[in-house]
């Protein structure tokens, strides 16, 4: 077995420190991690999992030279507008019914991978983010050949699972040292943070394109 090259490492090993910068970075993946990680140890994992059924396609459709359709002013808007739409559903949802005792069905009734797909597409700056900085770190891998993009894809996504499924068993384990009000006040912030990302989400690629 060939062993690669110092620079086909430093890359890689780049693309970690890259990766993993951007997914802690908070935002409704995150929120909606913690929110499903209070009932569901593992739901971080599925969130991943659905992250990456939206990420990994789009990786290959930037290395066929589709990258550039996600620049698009009127993409991003359609993007931003259905998506922001769904987070502002999702969040009212989560602060209007965070005291119910059936909870989690109510305020948010999806499966923790739906969760992972939704909040993923309805981030215009997610394909913003792939369209400028992951074009640039797909051009570098595919100079590398076609085994090092998808070493990188894969490499990017599991930096993704890792920290999602973090804070998801985080979440889970430290429940118990909640007060009787905590979950009702989590639940009310990570609702207040998809509602106030969906009206950016909304707002940011119209006005941007004014």
């Amino acid at each position: 077995m060939e062993i690669p090259d110092s620079s086909v490492l430093l890359f890689l090993g780049s693309v970690v420190i890259i990766s993993l910068s951007g997914v802690m970075m908070p935002g409704p993946v995150l929120a909606a991690t913690i929110a499903k990680g209070s009932k569901d140890r593992n739901a971080g994992l599925w969130i991943g999992l659905g992250h990456g059924i939206v990420e990994l396609p789009l990786i290959g459709m930037i290395y066929v030279g589709l990258g550039a359709l996600f620049e698009n002013d009127w993409t991003l808007i359609i993007i931003g507008l259905a998506g922001g739409i769904m987070l502002i559903y999702i969040g009212y949802g989560m602060v209007t019914h965070r005291q119910d005792e059936t909870g989690e069905e109510k305020y948010l009734p999806y499966h923790p991978l739906i969760v992972g797909i939704i909040t993923t597409l309805g981030n215009p700056y997610f394909f913003l983010w792939w369209a400028t900085v992951g074009l640039l770190m797909v051009s570098v891998a595919a100079g590398f050949g076609v085994a090092v993009v998808i070493a990188f894809a894969l490499l990017h996504w599991a930096c993704d699972v890792f920290w999602d499924w973090f804070v998801s068993v985080a979440t889970h384990r430290s429940k118990a040292l909640w007060k009787d009000n905590t979950q009702n006040i989590i639940f009310g912030i990570c609702g207040l943070i998809m509602i106030i990302f969906g009206v950016y989400f909304i707002a940011m690629p119209v006005i941007s394109s004014l």
